[in-house]
Parts: structure tokens; sequence; C-alpha cells
């Protein structure tokens, strides 16, 4: 099947078009909102001249969206018709920044071509199988009933694709293990016999880890205090979400230019650096006693594929559960899902390269064709 597969923003639109694990066309429409874009309408017209070019005669078969949050209805990808559509959208309250968007991109779609299949594929499905001891929150139970505050966990899509991914390096049935999703916005995964069972977001994307902009795992009464000196809701959303993580500590949210100024001696970047491991490392050791014993810990997404330097900071902390990288290995580059620990390790330290983009194609594929 030839699958469009579409990331809707609320000003961009990024597609891919897939024949299996052939990619056939790709690219990104930004600035949609503006003069020479002016809705999402406009952006699949773009789309669709491109697509045309490249596909000549062939057609899609069907479009596979991305969509952030799925809630507690939501455990599996499902075909899209009206009431789904409305479902998503009812869920925009809890993913204001990404549901709203996608609901846009599939009524584009649906008008531009109405008996094309549309698919839903959740960032929050994997999570569903979270126990309730995991996903509950300390707070009283009337916010759970009335506003569904608890945790859902994201990055779910990939967080699957590389679980089943570092089962056919391992040679097992189901992977036992924890999972690292290191890119600008980043999580960890606690997954046993091929479910998750702990992640480190919660009800939103800002939990947890420490990433590009957003700040991870706070005292809420920082929060309180803030207020009480003045800062607006607004400003505490500006705060959190894109001035701290790694940019708050050193300015920026690459984690490129972090290490290359902590390998020159900026104390500053070697400071951000130490702060990130940590937190992920407290998390690691946590999540190897969640799943009773991890079969491996795996490194994913665009920094835990690329920054060596990262990944050995990180593992240098966790020798008290006996991991130990091969450096030769740890250093070298390659998109092939790989070992990067010793023979001396207690248990592997793998590179699985994540694709959200083939398991969205894969899961639409799946649903449209039936079991």
């Amino acid at each position: 099947m030839i699958i469009l597969v579409i990331n809707s923003g609320s000003s961009s639109l990024k597609y891919q078009v897939r024949d299996g694990e052939d990619i056939l066309a790709e690219g990104l429409v930004e600035r949609i909102g503006e003069a020479e874009v002016p809705d999402h309408a406009a952006a699949l017209d773009r789309v669709d001249r491109e697509v045309a070019e490249a596909l000549g005669d062939r057609a899609i078969d069907a479009v596979g969206h991305r969509v952030v949050h799925g809630g507690e209805r939501f455990s599996e990808p499902v075909l899209i018709d009206n009431e789904i559509t409305r479902a998503i959208e009812r869920l925009n309250p809890l993913a204001p920044l990404h549901n709203p968007a996608a609901v846009t991109g599939i009524r584009a779609i649906t008008r531009k071509w109405p008996d094309l299949p549309q698919v839903a594929v959740f960032d929050t499905a994997f999570h569903r199988t979270l126990p309730e001891y995991a996903w509950r929150y300390a707070l009283p139970d009337e916010l759970y009933r009335r506003h569904g505050i608890r945790r859902y966990g994201f990055h779910g899509t990939s967080h699957a694709y590389v679980a089943r991914g570092a089962a056919g390096l391992l040679g097992v049935e189901a992977f036992t293990g924890v999972i690292a999703h290191l890119g600008n916005g980043a999580s960890v995964t606690a997954v046993r016999d091929g479910m998750s069972v702990d992640t480190s977001m919660g009800f939103t994307p800002l939990e947890g880890l420490v990433m590009g902009s957003r700040s991870g795992d706070v005292d809420p009464s920082i929060l309180l205090f803030l207020l009480r000196e003045g800062y607006s809701e607004q400003e505490l959303n500006e705060l959190l979400n894109r001035n701290s993580g790694l940019k708050g500590l050193t300015g920026t949210n690459d984690m490129r230019s972090v290490t290359e100024a902590a390998e020159s001696g900026d104390a500053t970047a070697r400071t951000a650096i130490d702060v990130a491991s940590y937190r992920l490392a407290k998390y690691v050791g946590g999540y190897h006693v969640a799943v009773e014993g991890a079969q491996a810990l795996v490194f994913t997404a665009g920094i835990g594929e690329n920054a060596g330097a990262f990944r050995s900071a990180v593992v240098a902390r966790l020798g008290a559960l006996g991991l130990e990288l091969d450096e030769k290995r740890n250093a070298e580059r390659s998109r092939d899902a790989r070992v990067i620990s010793s023979t001396a390790s207690a248990f592997p330290v793998l590179v699985v390269p994540t694709d959200e983009e083939a398991a969205i194609a894969e899961a639409t594929a799946a649903v449209v064709n039936g079991p």
C-alpha cells in the first residue's frame, strides 16, 4: 500500500509517502496561516502537487495521522470517521498545541479526498497498559473524574517501534527493558514483555527528563511561588516549556552545541550535561526495578542515536547496575541497530533508530487491511 503519513502542526504540515520500507516522497510545509499558505487546505494542495509529481500514475491508498493525545479512549490506531474526529477534538484541552492541528489536518483531507481511508495513530496509545499505581497522581479523585488529570505518557509510537526493534536485535519474542527516547523532547519508558508499565512524561509532555527547552520534573511549589511573585499563566507556560531545560541552563537547546562547549571546558555546559545525565540515570535505575530486571537499556531518537558523549555520561552513572560501554562501538556513527556495551556489561546497551513515520504507515496499513 502507498501510505501518506501526515504530522499536522498549528502552522506546519510534515508529510511522508511510503510504500512499505520505501520512502517515495517527503516534505514540510511551513508558515501555514500566512499569505502564501493561508490554511491547511492550501498546504494540502501543495502536498498534492509534490506527491503527484513523485508518484506519477500511482495513487495514495490511505492516510495515517500522528495524533498526540488519545486520552483514555484510544488504546490502538483507529479508522477515522466523523465520530472519531469529534472524539479527538474533545481531547483538545489535554493537548491544546497538538490535537487541534491534527483535527484540522484530518478535516482538510476529508474535504479534499472524501473517499480516502484515514487512520489515527496515537502517541499515548502504547502507554494505556500502565497500571493504575503508575498513572495515578496523589491528588483528590475528583480531579481525575472531572478533568482527566492522570499520567498519560507520550512518544508511544516511537517507544513501541523501538521495543520491537530491540526484541529483534536481542532475539527475544517480547522486549523487557528501558528505552530512552532523547530528542528536543525526551522521555524514558519501562517496558515489560513488550508493554509499557511506566513512563516519564505524564499529564503533559512537560514531566520527566531535562529536555531541549522543557524543564522536566520540578517542585510544584515553585509555580505557586512564582504566581505569588507576579508571574502570569502565560509567563509560566513560556518559562517551563520554551525557556527551561538545556536552554534555561546554557542559553541553547541544541545538545551538540552544549556537548562541544562542555568538551571545550565550559563549566555551565558541563553542569547542564551533568544535570541531564543524572536525571536520566535516576529514571533508568528506577525503571530497571519497575520491569523486574532489564534485558537491555536502549537509546533512540536524535540525541539518543547520535550523541555518543551524552550516552557515555549516562552509562557512567549506572555502574551500580553493572553497565559498561565499549567506547569504540559507542563512538561509531551508524543508522543500524547495534550493541554499544562491552562484553563485561551486566546487560546490553543498545542503539535502535526510531522511525515514527514507518510505524504510522505500518499501523495505517494494518487498520485499513483489517485483521
